[in-house]
């Protein structure tokens, strides 16, 4: 099929990568990787299983115990992160070209990631030398300081939203500190995760520091989890599958870092700026195809504005453009995968029993195949239909009135969900206590998710355990190990058993 819109080149098979080689699985597995616009499959990726992950632990672990990369200066290991965001960031364009197609996310939408991706390594690479440690001094007594040691072989497991930007923000920090990586990307979408390996030798990425299996979550990233030889495991997915590994991952005691589901409220003042919140609003969880753990997907108005938001947001979401991926001007392109399509319109037919459309609600017009979804806005939601409790994660919104701060505050806390939340007002004493009160990792004033990469990331509640980002990042991949040095001529033990 000759197609403008299918980039150049793409491989007619993606395999592993282990101890600086291309392989297939040890069975020969593969599985079919579809396009979102088609569903057709366009190639097949390995379908790595316990075999492949025991290879690929052993070839990390090899390169952390006997390789250069745990070993040489933070500055020394700062050049090859620059070096990478150097190549990723001069490769943006097919970065972002293979990412769109792959995943349905709108062209421009894919740069911006690849480009974010680029500056998370700069960040980390720019943070290892820049960091202190913690030093105590007990006049006369005591010096105390503390020794950073990277941990070992790091289980990383990615999800097929924004793939290679989120693969960047733990692949970042876990190589600048000195470990060696085991990654596991979605089955999704294996396009972009399979340019790593070229990049990080092309780098300088000592071999065997990198290393990548392919599969299904419950063959591959379930093998990872349970293996006895890494310690760490940093996830962002699903709630349901964070519960899964963290069960998994009890027996071993290892160090988790879960990035998990969301339901993020948007509140919106009457005294907000109306115009800016129904922009941010409406970016908010229309951006990145909906498909977005901090999608603002509840939004909750104040009465007396109520109806004339619900007919602006409602008028400009039908003026948000659905098209195809490759196309600059499309807003919102394909869901991922037909899997996730059904999902994602299964709660468009139930949010039709529990609020009144005002938008979208079925494919658009002009799109008879492939996962297309109309951007769905729903009016008049109960805090107790399903649509306002659970996560759909696609291009579908729920708006609740509230009458006061408090009840307010009571619909923003009323899901398991706590990850971000966005509060529109131009009460200053109202804002600081309300994002004091409200249950969710990371706040928004007036502002949609603008990310300042030295804050903490993580959620609350259902949405996560633990934080990454900045120096919380340095945190979960070392060992902070605590020495002691006496400075006083005598010791000042008790003693026991003299005469």
């Amino acid at each position: 099929m000759t197609d403008s819109r299918i980039p150049a080149d793409l491989p007619d098979h993606i395999q592993h990568y282990i101890d600086g080689a291309f392989v297939d699985s040890v069975d020969g597995d593969t599985f079919d990787v579809l396009d979102p616009v088609t569903n057709q499959a366009y190639t097949t990726a390995a379908a790595g299983k316990k075999a492949d992950i025991d290879l690929a632990v052993a070839a990390a672990r090899r390169a952390f115990d006997e390789g250069p990369w745990p070993r040489m200066l933070p500055r020394e290991r700062s050049r090859v992160l620059h070096r990478i965001a150097d190549i990723v960031e001069s490769r943006d364009a097919r970065l972002a070209e293979l990412e769109s197609y792959d995943s349905g996310l709108p062209i421009t939408q894919a740069l911006g990631q690849a480009r974010r991706a680029a500056e998370n390594f700069r960040f980390f690479a720019d943070l290892i030398v820049a960091q202190s440690d913690d030093a105590f001094k007990v006049p006369g007594r005591q010096m105390n300081y503390v020794n950073r040691k990277p941990i070992g072989v790091a289980g990383l497991i990615t999800p097929w939203n924004t793939p290679f930007m989120l693969e960047s923000w733990k692949l970042g920090p876990a190589l600048a500190t000195g470990n060696t990586v085991v990654l596991k990307p979605a089955e999704f979408t294996p396009l972009s995760a399979s340019l790593w390996a070229g990049i990080f030798e092309e780098a300088g990425l000592p071999q065997g520091v990198f290393n990548l299996v392919n599969g299904l979550g419950e063959d591959a990233g379930d093998a990872l989890v349970k293996h006895p030889d890494v310690p760490l495991i940093s996830f962002t997915g699903e709630s349901r599958t964070g519960q899964i590994i963290f069960g998994n991952a009890a027996p071993f005691l290892k160090g988790l870092s879960m990035e998990l589901g969301g339901k993020s409220p948007a509140v919106v003042f009457a005294d907000a700026d109306l115009e800016a919140a129904v922009d941010a609003t409406i970016f908010g969880v229309f951006s990145l195809n909906g498909e977005r753990c901090t999608a603002g997907s509840r939004i909750l108005v104040e009465r007396s504005i109520y109806e004339e938001f619900v007919e602006r947001y409602a008028a400009q979401a039908k003026r948000v453009k659905v098209g195809y991926p490759h196309d600059p001007a499309t807003e919102v392109g394909a869901l991922v995968h037909p899997e996730h399509y059904d999902k994602v319109m299964s709660y468009v037919e139930i949010g039709k029993t529990e609020g009144r459309l005002v938008a979208g609600g079925g494919r658009p017009e002009g799109f008879e195949e492939g996962n297309f979804v109309a951007p769905t806005v729903f009016a008049d939601v109960s805090p107790d239909a399903r649509i306002f409790q659970e996560e759909i994660f696609g291009p579908v919104v729920a708006i609740t009135p509230f009458d006061s701060d408090e009840e307010a505050l009571s619909l923003a806390n009323n899901t398991k969900y706590g990850l971000a939340a966005y509060i529109w007002t131009n009460d200053l004493k109202r804002a600081h206590n309300f994002a004091q009160s409200v249950e969710a990792g990371m706040v928004w004033l007036n502002s949609n998710n603008v990310r300042d990469l030295r804050t903490p990331f993580g959620g609350v509640k259902a949405s996560g355990l633990g934080h990454e980002g900045g120096y919380r990042s340095i945190d979960f991949y070392t060992d902070q190990q605590s020495v002691h040095i006496t400075l006083a001529a005598h010791s000042h033990n008790p003693t026991f058993g003299k005469n």
